[in-house]
């Protein structure tokens, strides 16, 4: 029965390879979804670790700067605090980030003269980039904007001068109220750009390879009788179910294989300490895939609704999982959702491993979950396999 199973499994395995659209899914698309969506997501699979260059800042003031002007020399230490390179100058500057002071009323020298004779005064924030980043870079102004108003607010109230001195009081005292943060795990950051795409993508292609090609052939064979045919041969039903299985096992080790040397060398994935679990990891997906295509094969009746089936479910199956982006930015429903199907484990398991630096025992539940299914999904597959 090995060795029979064994033949099987390679004529397939050779017929699926032999055509182009595998090849295409399996060696072509891959590289290509890994460069695109890795490069529009931020590119670089891992961050260096430490603190990034900061992002330069013009304070830009209705007048020439003054040694002291007080406030605005506090409002730039506050910027810089939240990573900003601050320039202060009296001349407007054409583009870039810029923090703008309004002109000052008739006869007052500085910022910090105006404010003590209790005028009100409002800074324009000017920003040419968009998305993400430029609320990021708004949140960060805003902090160090309401940050020194809240200051100005206790040293009215004490009765305080507006000098160095009270801010450096004021930041000495203990707070009442603390939040501590930490990392997830031994990386310093979530996954984004090729760390997120290339894991993503592998999980989402398998998938589709397995539950399209995979699964078609198993149509076609059926529909132009040479499963029939092989049910003459002195073949028992269970070698051909083995052989088939082991067929589309074969197809996603290839191609989970090639995708992860690929990530390596040419995208600089990092695939961490732990890479004999994620490719354990992998090996249950895989599994679970191929008892899956087994299964859908014998309740269809033609290939094109399998293709629909396959692209539809692989599809959905990707979003809902966090294949297409990091799980942490939908809502907290499409988070419980995710913990309920198979590609939300696997994302979960490999994010684990490969970002989080976890040890092996932490994805146990995720392999148990994938093995189950797997088990679960061949069982079917033995049951309602036919030859016609």
């Amino acid at each position: 029965m090995p060795s029979t199973a064994l033949f099987i499994a390679a004529c397939d395995l050779k017929y699926l390879l032999r055509q182009r659209e595998t090849l295409l899914w399996t060696f072509l698309m891959p590289a290509l979804f890994f460069y695109f969506i890795g490069t529009v997501t931020g590119g670089g699979a891992m961050a260096p670790a430490g603190p990034s260059k900061p992002d330069p800042l013009t304070l830009e003031l209705p007048y020439e700067p003054r040694e002291d002007d007080v406030l605005v020399a506090e409002l730039a230490r506050r910027l810089e605090t939240e990573s900003f390179a601050v320039t202060i100058t009296g001349t407007a500057a054409e583009s870039g980030r810029r923090l703008v002071l309004p002109p000052l009323p008739a006869g007052t020298a500085s910022w910090s003269a105006a404010l003590a004779a209790g005028t009100k005064l409002t800074p324009v924030y000017h920003q040419a980039r968009r998305g993400n980043s430029a609320e990021l870079d708004l949140l960060r102004v805003g902090k160090a904007c309401y940050g020194l108003l809240l200051d100005l607010v206790v040293i009215e109230l004490e009765g305080g001068t507006l000098e160095a001195a009270s801010f450096a009081d004021i930041a000495a005292r203990p707070r009442s109220l603390t939040v501590e943060s930490e990392s997830a795990g031994a990386r310093p950051i979530p996954p984004s750009g090729y760390a997120q795409t290339i894991p993503g993508t592998m999980v989402m292609f398998t998938m589709v390879i397995l539950l399209t090609g995979g699964s078609i052939l198993i149509v076609t064979e059926r529909r132009e009788g040479l499963l029939r045919r092989l049910a003459s041969a002195p073949v028992t039903r269970g070698s051909v179910l083995l052989g088939k299985w082991l067929g589309r096992m074969g197809l996603a080790v290839i191609q989970l294989g090639f995708s992860m040397v690929l990530g390596a060398l040419l995208f600089g994935m990092d695939w961490g300490p732990q890479l004999p679990m994620v490719c354990v990891l992998l090996l249950f997906w895989a599994a679970f895939n191929a008892s899956l295509a087994l299964l859908l094969a014998n309740l269809v009746r033609t290939e094109g609704q399998m293709a629909g089936i396959a692209v539809i479910s692989s599809m959905v199956l990707a979003a809902l999982g966090g294949c297409w982006w990091p799980i942490e930015i939908v809502p907290g429903w499409m988070q419980s959702l995710a913990s309920m199907i198979p590609t939300g484990w696997t994302m979960e398991a490999m994010h684990s491993l490969v970002h989080y630096g976890h040890g092996p025992a932490s994805v146990l539940p995720n392999l148990a979950l994938l093995g189950s299914g797997a088990l679960a999904l061949g069982a079917l597959a033995a049951r309602t396999f036919r030859f016609e």
